[in-house]
């Protein structure tokens, strides 16, 4: 293990087709953190979709190309807990059988982390230069809490972040309602759940709610957008990055995408 430790970013599909500066703030954080930053172009998504949906032959050959990608690095990296749940959680399940992929694949799992989790537990750093002078409430993804344990981690750095006040929600671990396939199978039931999560946000008076999925910030950003509400979405790797300066996630001006 060198010094300064090789990170490969996996930068989720999300990442790369919506919100690419998500990416770019996770980026120089790791590098701020001390890390030499890589991202593999190969990559793909992650293979949770295919997953999720049972079909799981795909979803092992997307998890054998991730493998061979990113096995060289000392650490892999995704600004997304869903994501880092399935390399770190389900590929070792996913390729249990699999001769040639078993151990590679538990490998891989054991030097996986979320952002956020792996600033404040691998690295142990808290060096945030930015500001943000306004309320703000969070939001816990379900894959990062429930999967990865992440619930302390983000608010350590939030609280070093200039001006930035936050608001809790009365229900920060409760789902949004998108988990991924779900939204598109249960529609009814999901946007049932996304409006209870807009009314505890809008209740809070916060004018940004961040999170660190992007999927779960689609989703309220939209809901938000067509409530009309007043509030703001954005990737906790923006604002802890201080580059949250172009337009909100689902804002009429963001040209992203």
């Amino acid at each position: 293990m060198t010094a300064r430790p090789q990170v490969g970013l996996f930068a989720t599909c999300l990442v790369d087709l919506y919100r690419p500066s998500v990416g770019f703030a996770a980026a120089s954080l790791l590098e701020k953190a001390g890390c030499d930053v890589a991202v593999p172009t190969a990559q793909v998504c992650c293979g949770q979709p295919a997953y999720n949906a049972g079909d799981r032959k795909s979803a092992a050959a997307i998890a054998r190309q991730t493998i061979s990608l990113f096995e060289e690095f000392d650490y892999v990296v995704a600004p997304s807990g869903s994501c880092a749940g399935m390399l770190r959680h389900h590929y070792p399940d996913l390729l249990a059988d699999d001769a040639d992929f078993a151990t590679r694949a538990s490998a891989v799992a054991d030097r996986t982390w979320e952002l956020v989790s792996f600033l404040t537990d691998i690295r142990g750093w808290s060096g945030i230069d930015a500001s943000w002078p306004k309320g703000v409430t969070y939001h816990d993804a379900c894959s990062g809490l429930r999967e990865l344990g992440i619930k302390v981690q983000p608010r350590q750095l939030l609280e070093k972040v200039a001006g930035l006040e936050l608001r809790e929600l009365d229900a920060p671990d409760v789902c949004c309602g998108f988990g991924g396939t779900f939204c598109v199978k249960y529609p009814e039931v999901s946007e049932a759940m996304v409006d209870d999560k807009i009314d505890d946000i809008v209740a809070t008076g916060a004018a940004t709610v961040l999170s660190g999925d992007l999927g779960c910030l689609m989703n309220i950003a939209g809901r938000l957008s067509r409530r009309g509400e007043a509030v703001e979405a954005r990737h906790i790797a923006e604002i802890l990055a201080g580059t949250a300066t172009g337009p909100a996630i689902g804002g009429a001006d963001d040209g992203q995408g």
